[in-house]
């Protein structure tokens, strides 16, 4: 990461989003090692919304997604394919927006307190990579703006830092 990120706040979502896609290209440079890049974007999305109470990285290994790089409370290490939202997400490799996590079938509760949870796949040449999983503590609070904002970001990002190379160790 380059410089410091400045932000208004006071703008809408989707004005937030199209700050953080105009400073992505110089927040990121193609030499950055994989692991602090991916620790730095999650603290981009947290810094930048106060909506979000967790946002990380889970990535595929066999048929399980393991966390990555993160920012918020202590989380699930390890989930399998089609379980719980990141399962699901990965599974279908589709974005993933859940209004109510108790009402989603088999959720997984690493944070009893996540209300609604946002999960979009990285996928690199039709291959699963892992996703990455937002989550808040209040109702509803993704929709169909952070899905759009938040994939254009990942594709942005995925572009500059190869996340074909990262494995997990």
């Amino acid at each position: 990461m380059s410089e410091e990120l400045k932000l208004n706040k006071n703008l809408s979502d989707e004005e937030i989003y199209l700050q953080l896609i105009a400073s992505l290209h110089h927040l990121f440079v193609e030499n950055d090692k994989i692991l602090s890049a991916l620790s730095n974007f999650t603290a981009l999305l947290k810094q930048a919304f106060e909506k979000i109470s967790w946002v990380g990285f889970y990535f595929l290994d066999g048929d399980r997604l393991f966390l990555g790089p993160f920012q918020g409370n202590i989380a699930c290490v390890e989930i399998r394919m089609n379980h719980g939202v990141c399962g699901a997400s990965a599974y279908k490799k589709a974005t993933l927006i859940v209004e109510d996590v108790d009402k989603f079938p088999g959720h997984i509760a690493c944070d009893s307190a996540s209300k609604s949870e946002i999960v979009v796949p990285i996928v690199i040449n039709n291959e699963l990579i892992g996703v990455l999983d937002l989550d808040s503590y209040e109702y509803s609070s993704f929709n169909e703006i952070d899905k759009k904002y938040l994939e254009e970001l990942l594709t942005i990002f995925t572009k500059k830092i190869d996340l074909g190379k990262f494995k997990i160790i």
